[in-house]
Formats: C-alpha cells, structure tokens, sequence
C-alpha cells in the first residue's frame, strides 16, 4: 500500500525529528541554503505566473514547486523543523543545547541561500543594477517588502501583531506539508500531498519566515524603502516565532500526541488470596 497511516506518520515524525539532530553542521548548512535559494526561485515563479495572468491564484498554484524539491531531495528548512526538532527534546531523545543548534545552523543556511539567491536574482534582472526600469516581478518584490515591514508597523501593536498570527497561520500549514508528504511512500504521491498545505498558506497571503528571507532583501535590492532594522524588527523576528508557535503547537505536537505516543495502559495487580 503506498498509504502510511497516522499512527505510523507519528512514528516517522519522531525519527526524522531525531536523524535531522544528528546531521553535522556542514550539512544543516548546505541543505538549509539549498532550501533558501528554491523558496526564493519559488517566490520568483509564483510572481511571474500572478502579472502574466493577472490571478494571484495562479502564483499560488506553482508557488509548491520549490517545497516539493526541498522535500523529495531531503533538504532542511527551519520552519519545518519548528514541528518536529523540539518533539525530540520533548521526548528526552535529544538535548536542548542539540535542538538549539540543530534550529541556529538551518535557519543560517536558510538565511544565507535566500540572500544569495537574493543577489543573484536582482544581477539578472537588473543587469547588475545597469536598468532603471523596473520589471513586474521586480515591482511585486518592492511592493511586498514594504507591505511585510513598514506596512505593519505603520498600525503599531496592532500590525505586528497580525504579522505574528499570519505566521502562527502560515507554518500550521507549512508543517502540515511537512507531514503530509509522509502520507506516501510513492514521489507522486509526496508531491500531491505536500503541495496541498502549501498552496493554502501561499493563496491565503500568511508569513513565512524563510520566504522573507529571500522576498524583504530581494525587495530592498530594487529600492524598496525598507531598512535593516525595519526588516528584522518589524517582520523577521516576529514572524520565526509565530512559526514556531504554529508548526510546534498546531502541527508537531498535535499529530503526534494523539496519534504517536503509546497509550499508557493501568496494569492491576492481582488479588493474592493467600497472603
């Protein structure tokens, strides 16, 4: 059968949770990049697909490619991880100080590859700044930028606050992706599965903490009048921990303490009529 069940999902929660904590620093950091850099090619085709039809709907169709490489390849993302390295440490599989680093280096490399591919993008399109005139996926990214930074922070506690619950949203979803793709055992049926968590917090417009990475600098890179701090501050921070707070909560804990941990059954003593 290419299903896996629940309770076996839960199970498989577990193991990845504790095979991702043994991976080297090398690792977590080539694989975190790997993630950044697609989450950013993602952003880049979503945008194009949305100007060319004119129907956001359609970016957020294609946005899953990149989650769906990511996936199948084995790669990390930090927001994914939210869900199931704490589960580890939950668990007394892992130490604090293991799950802390193992979150620290994916979420650099996460940070680095989008940067990267940040640059990289902007030296394409703008032909190494040389262009005056903006593209449309060029303008999309400005827009965007300033919208998830100054944007929220121009209705104060309030619009950060909304940037908080859109992120808590968003890797409810995201870390559903992360499960679903152990649904199946077939890449089809990964691909399907994982795409359909993701393709809801894309269409819905929530906050993802990596695809800021790539989404806030790139916009800044095109003239978006955003600052360093107004990045971090207003958007950045705020959005990892409501990821946190959605993968870990509505995701990590809630599939495996009810499908993963064994139930703990009352063991009675027998009467001993001879005592």
């Amino acid at each position: 059968m290419d299903y896996v069940s629940p309770k076996e999902v839960a199970g498989n929660m577990m193991a990845a949770a504790v095979s991702k904590s043994a991976l080297s620093i090398k690792d977590l950091l080539i694989r975190g990049s790997m993630s950044g850099a697609l989450l950013g090619i993602s952003v880049t085709l979503a945008n194009l697909a949305a100007s060319q039809t004119k129907l956001p709907m359609a970016g957020a169709l294609v946005f899953p490619v990149g989650f769906v490489i990511i996936i199948i390849l084995g790669m990390e993302l930090v927001t994914g991880s939210f869900s199931l390295i704490p589960l580890a440490w939950f668990e007394q599989k892992i130490t604090a100080k293991t799950m802390l680093s193992n979150l620290f280096w994916v979420f650099t490399g996460n940070l680095l590859g989008s940067l990267v591919f940040a640059l990289l993008f902007w030296s394409a399109s703008s032909e190494t700044g040389t262009l005056t005139v903006l593209g449309p996926i060029d303008k999309m990214l400005v827009a965007a930028a300033e919208r998830k930074t100054t944007g929220f922070a121009s209705h104060g506690a309030a619009g950060l606050l909304t940037a908080f619950v859109k992120a808590v949203l968003c890797n409810w979803m995201v870390c559903m992706g992360v499960v679903m793709a152990m649904t199946s055992k077939s890449t089809s049926g990964k691909i399907i599965a994982a795409s359909i968590p993701i393709f809801i917090f894309f269409a819905l417009g929530y906050e993802h903490a990596v695809v800021n990475m790539f989404v806030i600098p790139a916009g800044m890179l095109f003239g978006a009048k955003v600052s360093l701090a107004n990045w971090w501050l207003d958007n950045q921070l705020i959005v990892t921990l409501g990821n946190i707070v959605g993968g870990l909560l509505f995701t990590g804990m809630a599939i495996y303490y009810t499908h993963g941990k064994p139930e703990q059954k009352t063991v009675q003593t027998p009467l001993n009529l001879n005592s």
